[in-house]
Formats: structure tokens, sequence, C-alpha cells
């Protein structure tokens, strides 16, 4: 199976390509437990589809694993949890 790269995301605002600098921000916005999907998509137009394709791809396959496992793990506790 091929891992999409970012460049490969549907970009949804065309004036604001994925630079180096926006994909740093949505990295960190994602890494934050206090920070949701609906904040992401409302700042950077992403879905959390697109958020974990971004994170797969810029993250460490480990890094990611343990991403993914904190915030289904969040999101079984809590009700609104990204």
């Amino acid at each position: 199976m091929t891992t999409p790269r970012a460049a490969d995301l549907p970009n949804t605002h065309p004036s604001a390509p994925l630079d180096a600098a926006t994909v740093g921000e949505i990295i960190q916005m994602a890494l934050s437990d206090h920070v949701s999907f609906a904040q992401i998509r409302a700042v950077h137009g992403l879905h959390h589809d697109q958020v974990k394709v971004l994170m797969r791809t810029h993250l460490a396959p480990g890094s990611y694993r343990a991403w993914r496992k904190r915030v289904r793990k969040f999101g079984e506790r809590r009700e609104n949890y990204k």
C-alpha cells in the first residue's frame, strides 16, 4: 500500500499551499490534547482524515502510532475529544 504524500492532499485553501511552517503548525495542533480536529479544520481547512495522512507522512512510524493510540484512547474516554 502506498502512503499518500502531503502534496496529494486536496488543498481547500488554493491561495495557501502547505508550506513547511503550515505543516509544522498543523502537526503541533494535532499533537496538542487541547486542540480538536474541528479547530484544525476551521483554521486550515483539513478534514481529520487529511490530518491523519499529513501526520503519517511527516512523523516517524512509531510516533504516528503513539499519537493515533493516544487520540483513540482519549476519544473513548471523552465524547468530545478530537
